[in-house]
């Protein structure tokens, strides 16, 4: 069987991605953690125990707990290869619980990396604004809002925020890690009683997304003016007056990579920019 590097089936790693869906609700977030279910956890026992290899994963971003994900993506390395990956695909179908799902596996080249490879990872919210609450199929991952909501005024506020700034007013702190990010799209539809914001960047810091949500929450409520959630990229720590949203309307619908013969450059691009950010420091 060739491998991505090309050399020896039985001596060279070959990397795989996996496409990955799961309901937060149950998991304590993404990250491996003793004696605590988590998403990776849950992952590299059931890859380990149907490969008879220890395997390890690399994700593009890991989710808090209680944040779903239908487009989430991971990488891993086998030496010897895997005979059909869509095979495996079936066999961890049978053997994962039912709150995360394989959805496909790919044989990629050494050069791709789940986490340094991306370009930009995408992210929905969703509320739901019904009198009634959420419908019980959608409770697990739809916020109740019941209220009313000036969503001219989000818009204008979510627009704001646009760019290449320090979102440090919308991140929990970690030693050494940059909040500096490029925003690439913030918006909002709305369709009947349902409200969803899209929000996509080339990375997001420590409860950013969720930070971002809060915020046009108080804005849509008419608590705070898009003045003001503009101003606070001028804050260089941590604002108290910014609300994280619910982890359950959170979820990670997509990741972007380049072009196969552009990864090894992104991943060095990447690199640089974020020499400073531990691995545990990527999140939602």
């Amino acid at each position: 069987m060739p491998t991505g590097n090309g050399g020896s089936a039985f001596s060279v790693p070959t990397r795989f991605r996996l496409d990955i869906a799961y309901d937060g609700t149950d998991f304590s977030g993404w990250a491996r953690q003793p004696g605590i279910r988590t998403v990776c956890g849950v992952l590299e026992d059931a890859l380990s125990t149907v490969l008879r290899r220890s395997i390890e994963l690399t994700v593009a971003g890991r989710t808090d707990a209680g944040v779903h994900a239908s487009g989430q993506v991971a990488h891993f390395d086998a030496v010897g290869g895997i005979d059909e990956p869509q095979r495996l695909v079936r066999r961890l179908a049978r053997f994962l619980p039912t709150d995360v799902r394989v959805k496909a596996i790919s044989e990629v080249t050494a050069d791709f990396d789940a986490r340094f490879s991306a370009l930009r990872r995408h992210y929905e919210y969703r509320f739901s604004t019904a009198r009634y609450g959420v419908d019980p199929l959608e409770v697990r991952s739809v916020v109740s809002w019941p209220r009313e909501i000036e969503l001219d005024a989000v818009r204008d506020a979510s627009a704001r925020l646009i760019g290449l700034h320090d979102f440090a007013a919308f991140c929990k702190r970690r030693d050494g890690a940059t909040t500096v990010r490029e925003l690439q799209r913030f918006d909002w539809e709305q369709r009947g009683d349902r409200i969803t914001a899209y929000v996509s960047a080339d990375a997001f810091c420590w409860s950013m997304v969720r930070s971002l949500v809060g915020a046009m929450q108080a804005v849509g409520e008419g608590r705070r003016t898009p003045e003001w959630t503009a101003a606070l990229l001028d804050t260089r720590t941590r604002s108290s007056s910014v609300t994280v949203a619910p982890a359950h309307g959170l979820s990670l619908v997509a990741v972007d990579y380049p072009a196969a013969h552009d990864l090894a450059a992104r991943n060095s691009a990447t690199r640089e920019v974020r020499s400073a950010v531990p691995a545990s420091e990527e999140c939602c």
